[in-house]
């Protein structure tokens, strides 16, 4: 084989950071995406009034907004620590999982950086469950 002068080596990363990485970029999605939010007319002053497109901001409904980032969150290490077998089915069951849940963000009024966030996070769920689903197989 004829080696390239200056040629660059594509090593192949391991599936469980690949995963990792995917979970990491949609938990900055989802950040960036409720901080842009802010910059909605009216949003502020719903927040401020109490009030979330129609949910009330009580304790409930802030104990369950910050479950439903906590998995993807938990997400990130979780790709890099369990087993293989447990890991693969984890991915795919909470990105599946996770589909609505970026959709249910474009209910209600919804501006154009809303719906280019929600795509891009479908389709890193999708590439998740992707990875998941097509994880390397040994030979026994």
């Amino acid at each position: 084989m004829i080696k390239k002068p200056n040629a660059l080596e594509d090593i192949k990363v391991n599936v469980k950071l690949t995963l990792a990485s995917l979970w990491a970029t949609l938990m900055f999605l989802i950040i960036y995406l409720d901080y842009f939010h802010l910059y909605m007319p009216g949003k502020v002053e719903g927040i401020l009034e109490g009030k979330v497109f129609v949910f009330e901001i009580t304790q409930g409904f802030v104990f369950a907004a910050l479950a439903l980032v906590i998995i993807p969150a938990l997400m990130i290490f979780l790709s890099v620590a369990l087993p293989a077998n447990v890991n693969r089915k984890a991915n795919i069951m909470v990105a599946a999982v996770n589909v609505p849940f970026m959709l249910f963000n474009l209910a209600g009024e919804t501006w154009i950086h809303m719906v280019l966030g929600a795509v891009v996070e479908v389709i890193l769920l999708g590439l998740i469950i992707r990875y998941a689903w097509k994880w390397p197989r040994i030979e026994t």
